[in-house]
């Protein structure tokens, strides 16, 4: 844990020095594209430390000057599986956007969808004898949080305190100079494969990168998505990507869960090109063009020119009905659904407030997606596209970009983290602890 709190400190120092310089860029390393914004922060915010606690959303002090995508190679399910190919493509990337914005950038923030994150939730307590909360009280309630055994080749990803307890008054997002006895504290830590997380920082140093931080694309998708009275009452987003879709849970502006689904659009493809027996590129022409969920009596009558260059007169000049397609992609799309079901039910999602579902990500443009998500899920359901920000190209702004342009809210504004206190460092104890799913079904 002390190996890991010190490179996250170190991280939040190279985010300074880049906020100083007033560029850095972000990168989003999915399975079916990587994308690059550089970001320029302009004025006195450059200068001024963001007060993390609060909502990101809405807040943004930075102009995108440079946006690039390019298609992924060598990843899969969210994680690298190829490291010379992905390299290629995040220089590829990086270099697109650097030509845009016409200058070089040295720092990048990055995030991920695999590493198969797990939710815990943490509580502790000091006593501050009646005087007002200050920054070293916050870094001793962090230590106090017991620490759960997270395994064996597990690194955390996240630790943000998500409330704050002075006394008898509860659901403090910032105690700081307030006056009281007892301070307690809830914090949400998220765990992933440290040999993911070390594959994407050895594939970032080896693009001669400096890495001013990392994220979880669940979490950044939220951030972007979510509006802020569903981030306050209690919200999750589903990030249906190309090889993951990430679930994340949200209430009183902080992640309370997160966790991945190991399928994604692609696997949609790949049903498709199976089913049609066409190759891949053709399969996603079809899907993206054709697709959907919710066959009508016209899908019958509507005939879809499959084509191909096999030579094959017969064989090239094949079609298929709408109502086929839909009966393709139609059983994926309900197993990533169904999948999906269980991590909320697991999380106790049914206990919050307000159940309100987001789905974004690339993959939540199929047509129908939405009425079928909210059959699925017994829930309310809406699409969600990314907040707007100053600067981001009109082909930029469309569901498949919540990641980056979370990671771009990120930046600007991260919110508190455990090492963003110093903490005692010889207060790492490691206990076991129950899950995420029990902790905050008795907290919140």
């Amino acid at each position: 844990m002390t190996d890991l709190f010190r490179k996250q400190q170190a991280m939040r120092q190279m985010r300074r020095a880049a906020m100083q310089r007033g560029v850095i860029a972000v990168l989003d390393v999915g399975t079916s594209k990587v994308a690059c914004l550089i970001l320029r922060f302009d004025g006195p915010e450059r200068n001024r430390e963001m007060d993390g606690v609060g909502p990101m959303a809405g807040q943004s002090s930075f102009r995108v000057i440079g946006a690039a995508t390019t298609r992924s190679r060598g990843v899969r399910f969210g994680e690298i599986s190829a490291m010379q190919e992905t390299e290629r493509a995040v220089r590829t990337a990086l270099q697109a956007a650097q030509k845009m914005a016409q200058m070089r950038v040295d720092h990048v923030i990055a995030c991920f969808s695999g590493g198969g994150p797990r939710s815990y939730g943490m509580a502790g307590d000091i006593g501050i004898e009646n005087v007002a909360v200050g920054e070293p009280d916050i870094a001793r309630v962090l230590a106090a949080c017991d620490v759960p055994d997270i395994g064996t080749g597990r690194e955390v990803l996240h630790a943000q305190p998500v409330n704050f307890t002075l006394d008898h008054m509860t659901g403090l997002s910032d105690p700081r100079g307030q006056i009281g006895n007892r301070l307690s504290c809830d914090m949400h830590l998220l765990s992933v494969d440290e040999a993911v997380i070390g594959n994407l920082i050895h594939c970032i140093r080896r693009c001669d990168l400096e890495l001013a931080g990392i994220a979880s694309s669940a979490y950044v998708s939220g951030v972007s998505s979510l509006v802020e009275d569903e981030q306050e009452l209690g919200a999750a987003c589903i990030d249906l990507g190309g090889g993951a879709t990430g679930v994340s849970i949200f209430i009183r502006k902080h992640m309370i869960y997160a966790d991945s689904v190991r399928m994604g659009g692609d696997h949609v493809t790949a049903d498709i090109s199976k089913g049609l027996q066409v190759p891949m590129a053709v399969a996603e022409r079809i899907k993206t063009f054709y697709g959907g969920v919710v066959a009508t009596g016209l899908d019958d009558r509507e005939m879809i020119e499959i084509g191909g260059d096999s030579g094959d007169w017969e064989r090239d000049r094949r079609s298929v009905s709408r109502t086929e397609l839909i009966g393709i992609m139609r059983p994926r799309v309900e197993e990533i659904l169904e999948e999906v079901r269980a991590r909320l039910d697991a999380a106790g999602f049914d206990h919050l407030p307000s159940q309100q579902v987001v789905l974004t990500g690339g993959g939540s443009q199929i047509p129908g997606l939405d009425g079928l998500a909210a059959r699925v899920l017994g829930q309310q359901v809406r699409l969600g596209r990314p907040l707007r920000v100053q600067g981001l190209p009109q082909a930029a702004t469309g569901p498949a970009f919540s990641s980056a342009v979370g990671l771009s809210l990120f930046a600007a504004h991260p919110q508190d983290e455990f090492w963003d206190f110093e903490a005692p460092a010889d207060r790492y104890p490691v206990r076991s602890l129950r899950r995420a799913v029990r902790w905050f079904r008795d907290n919140w």
